[in-house]
């Protein structure tokens, strides 16, 4: 009887142990989820077995549309089977070859340092960045026409490894004959981000098809560092000015709403946006009666669309002359401050390095908290 329950005993305790074991081993085949911070519009989660899924969440505003991408290591392919009907597409990795669609997917190439995996871009001539402009010039990145009806006779030429796509619906036909083509389209939706860490936030969307995710959580972390600095900052200044926005196409007013990505900057500048309680992430369209009621004596005018001198503002209309801001000389753009090909650097670079935008508000608003900061982006109207 003792024997037996020895026997017993050291059975349960090998089984236990072996339970142990697999219980270890069910660990280390878990997801990881990459923590994603302010960006709402994507999420990464990293498989034991090397496969990366991005989910696309707001590929464009107001979309009840979300799209599923797997990234495979080339090295895992012959060892991975994948049901294809749950993915949108399934990348190799790394990435060689590149296509992009919006300027502002250039400092992201740039910064991971894969900008020689660029092969193709529509309307290249919006391209600001020096060290792009010069692949241009030199014909290793091919012009492919307009977005929205991208040169497909081209692109099938170049066969890139992926397109990373830029819509505002999912009307385009041209993507889809593209990825009929087994040539893979993923959305990227950095423009819908209503936070200015938010889109810069996306760098780490591109990292894992080129295996950079170490690379882009460095490079995020520093712009974040920087930027809640230039924000703690803002918040000691004793005044916050009061601040309008926009211009008129024809006779409406397009500014930002309260809560876009523009009317953040302003909040984090510690300025007082006039039209900061409205609830509209994009952008309000108001009479200009209506904008001079509230606005006519803002103290500062920032970003009067692509208005670059007070005689040109003046010969647009004379409704602007009735602004103190205008006046008094107080209005700033980004107008003035272009690429060699006339390409405004702020729509390009400004998403990636809102630190810079930042403290280019602050040291309009605030100018004795960056004295001999030089603006990199906003300049006064010559």
């Amino acid at each position: 009887m003792f024997k037996r329950l020895l026997i017993i005993s050291y059975l349960l305790l090998l089984c236990g142990c072996k339970q142990q074991k697999k219980d270890i081993t069910q660990d280390q085949n878990t997801t990881s989820i990459t923590p994603i911070r302010y960006a709402s519009g994507f999420s990464i989660e990293n498989q034991s077995n090397g496969i990366t899924i991005i989910k696309v969440l707001k590929p464009w505003a107001n979309s009840e549309t979300t799209y599923t991408y797997a990234l495979v290591p080339k090295k895992n392919q012959a060892k991975i089977t994948l049901n294809k009907s749950e993915y949108d597409a399934i990348i190799s990795t790394p990435v060689e070859n590149i296509v992009v669609t919006s300027t502002t997917h250039i400092p992201a190439l740039e910064e991971l340092e894969v900008l020689n995996n660029l092969i193709g871009f529509p309307d290249t001539k919006y391209i600001s960045s020096k060290a792009t402009r010069k692949k241009i010039n030199s014909g290793a990145i091919v012009e492919l026409g307009v977005n929205e009806s991208l040169n497909t006779e081209a692109v099938l030429n170049l066969q890139p490894d992926l397109i990373i796509g830029f819509a505002i619906n999912d009307g385009n036909s041209t993507y889809e004959t593209i990825e009929r083509a087994n040539i893979p389209v993923v959305y990227n939706g950095d423009w819908v981000e209503e936070t200015p860490l938010g889109k810069a936030e996306w760098i780490k969307f591109f990292a894992p098809f080129f295996n950079k995710t170490k690379e882009a959580d460095a490079v995020f972390n520093k712009i974040e560092k920087s930027y809640l600095e230039a924000k703690t900052l803002a918040s000691k200044a004793e005044n916050k000015p009061t601040v309008m926005s926009g211009a008129m196409f024809k006779d409406v007013w397009y500014l930002p709403g309260g809560k876009s990505w523009a009317a953040n900057f302003l909040e984090d500048a510690n300025a007082d946006y006039l039209w900061s309680s409205t609830d509209e992430n994009g952008s309000l369209s108001l009479s200009w009666e209506s904008v001079l009621d509230i606005g006519q004596h803002a103290e500062y005018w920032i970003g009067p669309a692509q208005l670059a001198t007070y005689q040109e503002m003046e010969a647009s209309s004379q409704h602007y002359t009735q602004f103190d801001a205008f006046q008094n000389r107080k209005v700033f753009s980004t107008a003035n401050t272009l690429g060699e090909t006339g390409g405004t650097l702020y729509y390009e670079l400004g998403p990636q390095r809102p630190d810079l935008v930042l403290k280019d508000l602050i040291h309009i608003l605030h100018p004795g908290l960056l004295p001999n900061y030089e603006p990199y982006f906003f300049k006064p109207l010559l």
